[in-house]
C-alpha cells in the first residue's frame, strides 16, 4: 500500500516531480506522498504537465498526430476524451492510456482527500499550449516534418533490429492519414539525386555510391557525394562552409599531406579497410588544415551555421558520421540502406 513508501520531507508549497520518461514512477510517487500527507492533515492536491496531446486543438490536427507519431513504439494513440465530454459538454483531447486508467486514478484520488476532485483525464492536466499558437499553419507544417522525420527514423531502427514491423507500419499508416510522402522533406530528393549524380561523375568508393544534402537557414540546399576520400556526410558539409564562407568550389580545404597522413594511419596502422574519412576524421582534418591554410580558418567559422539545419543521408550513418552531426547539431533523417554495394544499381 501506499504507507510502505517512506514520506519525502518537502518545505515549499509547490513541488515538481520529474522524471526520464514514461513508466518512471512520477504519478506513483505523487499518490504516495498525497496519502502521506493527508494522514498528517495536509491537504496537498495533484496536477500533471504534459504538452501533448494538446486538450484544445482538434483531434486529426497535425500536432497531435505528430504526438501519435512520436510514440509508434508505445501504441499510443489519441482519443476524444468521453468522461470531459459527458460532464461539460466539451470536447477535449487525451491519450488511450490516460482515459483506460482514469476510473480507478479517480477512485483513488478521492479515497485520498475525501472528496472528489477531478471528472475527467484532461481536468487533472496543465496545459495552455494551444492558446500559445499564432500562426497555425506554420505550426502544422512543422508538424508534418517532425512525422516524416520520425517515419524515417523508424525505419533505420526497425534495420538496426531496435522496433519491431508493428511500430514501422503505424508509422506508415500515419503517413497516409495525412496524405504525406517521404519527399515531402525537401533534403530526400536532392540527396538520392545526387548517388546517380555521382555515378556519373565517376564519384563513388569501390562501386558505393551514396549521396546527402543540407538545407541551409536561407533555404539554399548543398549535396554532396562519397569519394575514396571521404564520406557523403564529410563531403556536404564541406561543401556547405564553403558556400556559407563564399569560397569557390574547386578550392581544398583540407592539406593533401594531413589526409595522406590520416589515410597512412587508418590503412597501415588500424589495418581498416578503407582510407575515406568519416565526419569526425574530416572536422579533426580541418582544424589541423588551419595552422596553415587561412581558408580552412574562414571556413572553419561557418560550422556553427549549421546548427538546426536538415540533413538527409540515402543510408545509416557510421559512428563517425552520426557522432560529428550531433555535435554540429544538424537535424538529420536518413535511408534504411546501409552503405553496401546494394545501395545503388546503374
Amino acid at each position: 500500500g501506499y504507507g510502505a513508501n517512506d514520506y519525502i520531507e518537502t518545505t515549499h508549497p509547490l513541488v515538481i516531480v520529474t522524471g526520464p520518461g514514461p513508466g518512471s514512477g512520477k504519478l506513483g510517487t505523487c499518490l504516495s506522498q498525497m496519502y502521506h500527507e493527508h494522514k498528517r492533515g495536509i491537504n496537498s492536491g495533484y496536477a500533471k504537465f504534459e504538452t501533448f496531446p494538446i486538450w484544445s486543438i482538434p483531434l486529426k490536427h497535425p500536432v497531435n498526430v505528430a504526438y501519435e507519431a512520436a510514440t509508434a513504439d508505445l501504441g499510443d494513440f489519441n482519443m476524444i476524451d468521453p468522461y470531459h465530454l459527458e460532464k461539460y459538454n466539451q470536447t477535449a483531447i487525451n491519450y488511450n492510456r490516460d482515459i483506460e486508467v482514469f476510473p480507478v486514478l479517480k477512485r483513488i484520488l478521492n479515497k485520498i482527500m475525501g472528496h472528489e476532485v477531478y471528472h475527467s483525464p484532461t481536468d487533472m492536466g496543465v496545459n495552455m499550449a494551444g492558446f500559445g499558437i499564432v500562426d497555425d499553419e506554420l505550426v502544422r507544417e512543422a508538424a508534418r516534418q517532425e512525422i516524416i522525420s520520425r517515419f524515417f527514423r523508424y525505419r533505420c531502427e526497425y534495420a538496426l533490429g531496435y522496433v519491431d514491423a508493428e511500430t514501422v507500419q503505424r508509422s506508415e499508416l500515419i503517413m497516409k492519414e495525412l496524405d504525406l510522402k517521404p519527399e515531402d522533406r525537401s533534403v530526400v530528393d536532392p540527396a538520392r539525386g545526387s548517388i546517380e549524380n555521382g555515378a556519373t561523375k565517376g564519384k563513388g568508393n569501390e562501386g558505393i555510391f551514396c549521396g546527402a544534402a543540407i538545407e541551409l537557414h536561407d533555404g539554399t540546399i548543398v549535396t554532396g557525394k562519397n569519394s575514396p576520400l571521404m564520406h557523403a556526410a564529410s563531403s556536404v558539409v564541406l561543401n556547405a562552409i564553403k558556400i556559407l564562407a563564399g569560397i569557390p568550389d574547386d578550392i581544398h580545404l583540407l592539406a593533401p599531406g594531413i589526409i595522406e597522413s590520416i589515410g597512412s594511419l587508418k590503412k597501415d596502422i588500424l589495418s581498416s579497410k578503407s582510407i575515406s574519412l568519416d565526419l569526425e576524421e574530416t572536422l579533426i582534418a580541418l582544424s589541423v588544415s588551419t595552422t596553415t591554410n587561412p581558408t580552412s580558418q574562414m571556413a572553419m567559422t561557418k560550422l556553427k551555421q549549421l546548427k538546426n539545419c536538415e540533413m538527409h543521408l540515402t543510408h545509416i550513418p557510421t559512428p563517425g558520421d552520426e557522432a560529428g552531426l550531433r555535435r554540429l547539431g544538424v537535424n538529420l533523417t536518413s535511408d534504411p540502406d546501409f552503405p553496401s554495394r546494394a545501395l545503388y544499381a546503374g
